[in-house]
């Protein structure tokens, strides 16, 4: 059986897949083969899985970036809603909004002000247009009033990156995908985007503390090709 991961590797979908592969294999005596589909903002995975037979042995390991490229792109190959059919959901993730060493801010507000001030001059980092980490930043650009450079990425890994690097300076990324470089000092996390604080890092913020009404959350299912 495939479970296709549409983003790059060591991105959230990547990751997810490749741990709960091995315990879907012990649980149905079948072999699990994780394949990476990256780009188009999850929509060239999406599109594999449905021009794969309905037989039930291809499965898309999917964010809610699937249903936000319903209404972001107006040509699709396929219908998401029509065509995919959800199996389960997987998890439920805030995002982190984290920024490099470089960028002086160490609060929401402080990295607003220093937005404002240097208008088109922050690169904003995604995994692609459409994902949620996109729609996370654009949310905050909007609610915040700021103006930051979008630069979008073929999955969580390439843009982690060039994070690090110093291309761009700020990301909306899955817990999964930053955790560890936040534990290890290389990235400066803010707040989190989900309505409460997260259990893992509990005296780190949220964006709604410092913009109100500010929430995003990234809900992970599996999904398969529908019959």
């Amino acid at each position: 059986m495939r479970i296709i991961a549409p983003t790059a590797p060591g991105g959230a979908p990547d990751i997810l897949a490749r741990l709960i592969g091995p315990w879907l294999s012990g649980q149905l005596g079948q072999q699990f083969v994780v394949e990476n589909r990256p780009g188009g903002g999850t929509n060239i995975g999406a599109e594999a899985v449905v021009r794969a037979p309905p037989d039930g042995y291809t499965l898309l390991l999917v964010s809610t970036s699937g249903v936000i490229n319903a209404t972001v792109y107006d040509r699709l190959n396929f219908d998401f809603l029509r065509d995919i059919t959800p199996v389960a959901g997987i998890i439920r993730l805030p995002l982190v909004m984290v920024v490099n060493p470089s960028v002086s801010a160490k609060t929401v507000p402080e990295f607003t002000a220093y937005a404002k001030a240097n208008p088109a001059k922050i690169n904003l980092g995604s995994p692609g247009i459409g994902s949620s980490p996109h729609v996370a930043g654009e949310l905050f650009k909007m609610m915040a009033g700021v103006d930051l450079v979008h630069v979008p990425y073929r999955g969580g890994g390439p843009v982690m990156t060039d994070l690090l690097g110093g291309q761009v300076q700020v990301l909306f990324g899955s817990t999964s995908l930053t955790i560890e470089q936040i534990r290890a000092g290389k990235l400066r996390p803010l707040a989190v985007t989900t309505a409460t604080r997260w259990e893992v890092l509990p005296h780190l913020p949220t964006v709604g503390e410092f913009v109100p009404g500010y929430e995003n959350r990234n809900l992970i299912p599996f999904a398969d090709e529908t019959a």
